[in-house]
């Protein structure tokens, strides 16, 4: 039980803040979705073979050539925009959490080394990193993106390489204060090795400032993937995520169309607002001078 007392504490304070509460009940709920997205959405949006040209552009409620109600209508491509939102969020939430987690360890690890070595290597790998953050990160990741090419993992590897430098200034910060403190001088008077320093004592401590800094990081991966591929230099056309979806949509807006790029715009802005929502609320958590 006194393993579990800091979670149930932090349970306990997250739990007064009925915004962060529902954010994060949204998260869940979208994160559901998105995993059983097979399961509930009436058309598969991959198999371009079953799609009917008749059934484009038509307005929410319209009963298509398969027999079901379009409840948000459909694309240009006869696509159900129901089920496209469906994959499109299982797509954001998959590339998000996989950049945030590649970029959080590559990052982290970067950061926490340079703190622990000193030195000239600090002083290179630190100037390194602050020269790429001196780039706007939608800039780093649209060269990327437009040298890798589309794919999944080409743009996982395009936002992680744009990412993780806010991971590594974190974490060389926060090892940085770790590394003069005495449990640190006694840890390094025994033979322990110091890879077992660093990664055992040093970087679990880092870890609330990274915590925060990964929910931010997580919203913003979600959003630079729409951004690359309402620009047509993310994901292939036969994959719609969010981005593509309203970049479809968007040609058709002054037409009265409007349902093709709001709806999935709209699903967008919810997973972006619920993730930045709780990790404000995890931030004032963990940072004992933004307590309330």
């Amino acid at each position: 039980m006194d393993a579990d007392a800091p979670f149930l504490r932090f349970w306990a304070a997250f739990r007064e803040n009925r915004i962060a509460l529902v954010a994060l009940a949204v998260i869940i709920a979208i994160a559901l979705l998105a995993v059983l997205a097979p399961l509930i959405a009436p058309q598969d949006p991959y198999d371009l073979g079953r799609l009917v040209l008749s059934d484009a552009r038509r307005p929410p409620g319209h009963v298509g050539s398969g027999g079901y109600v379009h409840w948000l209508g459909t694309d240009a491509q006869g696509r159900d925009l129901f089920s496209a939102i469906l994959y499109g969020l299982r797509i954001s939430v998959l590339i998000g959490v996989a950049a945030g987690i590649v970029a959080f360890a590559i990052g982290a690890t970067m950061g926490a080394t340079a703190a622990f070595v000193g030195g000239r290597s600090e002083m290179l790998i630190m100037r390194f990193v602050d020269l790429q953050l001196s780039f706007p990160a939608i800039l780093l990741a649209l060269v990327l993106a437009a040298v890798l090419g589309q794919g999944r993992l080409q743009m996982i590897a395009a936002l992680v390489a744009a990412q993780y430098a806010y991971f590594a200034r974190t974490a060389h910060g926060a090892a940085a204060t770790e590394r003069a403190k005495d449990y640190v001088e006694a840890a390094l008077s025994t033979p322990l090795p110091a890879r077992t320093v660093l990664f055992r004592h040093i970087l679990p401590n880092c870890l609330p400032p990274l915590i925060v800094v990964a929910t931010v990081q997580v919203a913003n991966a979600i959003a630079l993937e729409a951004t690359l591929s309402f620009l047509g230099v993310g994901l292939p056309v036969t994959e719609p995520s969010l981005g593509m979806l309203i970049a479809n949509g968007f040609q058709y807006l002054l037409s009265g169309r409007y349902w093709i790029s709001i709806y999935p715009g709209v699903a967008l802005i919810i997973l972006i607002v619920a993730i930045n929502l709780v990790g404000d609320q995890v931030r004032d958590q963990l940072n004992p001078r933004l307590k309330r």
